[in-house]
């Protein structure tokens, strides 16, 4: 069985790195080239950046924050935020990221998921998903199945309906070209109470590419619960790492006495 995979993620607004509740009520978390150092030092596997205002405000994302972090590390680095074309990833890659993230701009233009992986390769292209549950669809309505449980994808921050269901658009961004799926759950993320299990099982059983669970860690347990209930590839947090003093190192100790196979750094 391959590793499980511990991301904790930098979410950045105006050079800092920050964090909120259901992407609401946002606070100051530190500064993101000394938290990167950090997670790099305790063990992560990988970092996600994001720029978190960037789609809502059509900006790009700050690349001295990207160089920044990208120079304290030594493990694969995702930047998202902001990115509507080719050449925008390209920037991004050559600041110092391994792979880039798309969400709002690969909603409303599903082709640049093709054009990203036929320029990068699909092992270079995440996309991010921020899905809110809405309970059953209505027959008829896009990507809709009947008698399950749906969750909306939102864009824009979280700010904005789509229409689509999760697990929907999960399979859409894979044949699309999509190497992996960073999956956020709007109604857990921030609040520590436990990672969306149920959404995060019901795109990796629909997909055949790794899939990234996020929102709502806020104990060890936790990520053991969405490895075996949620049948998550990785892991990803931030306020657990941020604010609670929760380390790599431990965690992964625990993960890996409770059976999950983990990388464990020596020393």
């Amino acid at each position: 069985m391959l590793a499980k995979r511990i991301i904790p993620c930098l979410d950045c607004q105006d050079g800092r790195v920050v964090k909120g509740v259901r992407f609401e009520g946002l606070r100051d978390a530190g500064d993101p080239g000394e938290l990167a150092d950090l997670y790099n030092r305790e063990g992560a596997d990988e970092l996600v950046m994001l720029d978190i205002s960037a789609s809502r405000q059509g900006r790009a994302t700050l690349m001295e924050t990207v160089r920044c972090v990208a120079r304290r590390l030594f493990i694969p680095l995702t930047v998202g935020g902001g990115v509507r074309t080719v050449d925008d990833a390209r920037r991004l890659l050559a600041a110092g990221a391994d792979k880039v993230s798309v969400n709002t701009a690969a909603v409303e233009s599903p082709a640049l998921v093709s054009e990203l992986a036929a320029a990068f390769g699909r092992q270079a292209i995440v996309v991010a998903i921020d899905a809110r549950r809405t309970g059953p669809l209505a027959q008829g309505r896009e990507g809709a199945e009947i008698g399950r449980t749906a969750w909306q994808v939102m864009t824009y921050g979280g700010t904005r309906e789509t229409g689509w269901d999760a697990v929907a658009w999960a399979r859409r961004v894979e044949e699309l070209g999509a190497g992996e799926i960073l999956l956020t759950s709007m109604d857990a993320d921030g609040t520590e109470a436990g990672f969306d299990c149920e959404l995060t099982a019901a795109v990796s059983r629909a997909v055949q590419i790794p899939v990234i669970a996020s929102g709502g860690a806020g104990n060890p347990a936790h990520f053991v619960e969405v490895f075996e209930r949620g049948a998550a590839d990785a892991a990803l947090a931030a306020s657990i790492f941020h604010y609670e003093g929760q380390t790599l190192g431990t965690l992964k100790q625990y993960l890996q006495t409770h059976g999950v196979p983990v990388r464990i750094v020596a020393g």
